[in-house]
């Protein structure tokens, strides 16, 4: 008799339709092309092409039948004019659904301070989009302590009707912040931020850059250093995020945690991902 290995209950569903992040650089047609016809792409906002750039590449992709979903970053937005000016353009390009976080930008070039004060602005300003988007902490923030966090999302929630994780290695982390906001009556569906397949190397620079120290000691945590450094060898030095999708996958049709999808930060690195997760749907 075979015996066949079962994918935990839930991982199908994840992988199925992922939304892919890309960065709008000279790469993002190159790393485009490697997605699936149709497949939503969270295009960010750069700190060295501003907006510009995010609503271009939104404009192109959602022409290539794409279904894109631009940052909107707050600090890199000028003022209410130039957030109508942005809304109006994407609108006209029929994208219905956009993220808004604060953005990287240690000064906002303009008088947007947070991702609140421009969803306010927007609001204001009568735009509509189907869906919209806030940021999500589950291992907290470099520079925000947890409470001001909580505030934070609970001034944000009702103009809302998601939320995306940063990135995170952590299962038991997702679910345990996922289990602490439905606590405080946030009942927003979650789309879980977690990276793609690539090097362990290029992974690990990423991940200190955007302060998930957490999750760095995570990837070691297993057996310690020496278990870590078996899984870099192990998968020849590549990173793939199976023990992350199956750890989530138990929980993805649990009405309770709201965990509609994942968000997959690819860094422009989609050809790998894409096939890792191609071979996870078929096997």
């Amino acid at each position: 008799m075979s015996l066949t290995k079962s994918k935990p209950t839930g991982a199908s569903s994840l992988l199925a339709k992922p939304r892919f992040e890309l960065m709008p650089f000279d790469s993002f047609e190159g790393q485009m092309e490697q997605l699936p016809e149709g497949a939503e792409i969270a295009i960010t906002a750069s700190p060295q092409l501003g907006l510009d750039a995010t609503v271009e590449w939104s404009e192109k992709s959602a022409a290539r039948g794409y279904t894109p979903i631009p940052h909107v970053a707050a600090r890199y937005v000028r003022d209410k004019e130039h957030l109508d000016e942005i809304a109006t353009r994407l609108t006209e390009a029929g994208v219905t659904d956009i993220f808004v976080p604060g953005g990287d930008r240690e000064d906002p070039v303009g008088e947007f301070e947070s991702a609140y004060e421009l969803l306010v602005a927007l609001d204001d300003l009568g735009h509509e989009f189907d869906e919209v988007g806030i940021t999500g902490y589950p291992e907290g923030h470099d520079f925000l302590d947890d409470r001001t966090l909580a505030e934070a999302m609970d001034r944000k929630a009702p103009y809302a009707t998601y939320v995306t994780t940063q990135l995170c290695y952590d299962p038991e982390a997702v679910v345990d912040w996922v289990e602490a906001i439905r606590d405080r009556g946030i009942d927003l569906p979650v789309e879980v931020g977690i990276p793609g397949v690539m090097k362990y190397q290029r992974l690990l620079s990423i991940s200190q850059k955007v302060g998930v120290g957490d999750s760095i000691r995570f990837l070691r945590k297993t057996s310690g250093i020496v278990g870590f450094v078996r899984q870099l060898v192990g998968s020849r030095g590549k990173y793939t995020p199976d023990a992350l999708v199956d750890g989530l996958a138990p929980y993805v049709d649990d009405p309770e945690y709201g965990i509609r999808g994942i968000h997959v930060y690819t860094f422009n690195q989609t050809a790998d991902t894409e096939a890792w997760r191609r071979e996870r749907l078929d096997n």
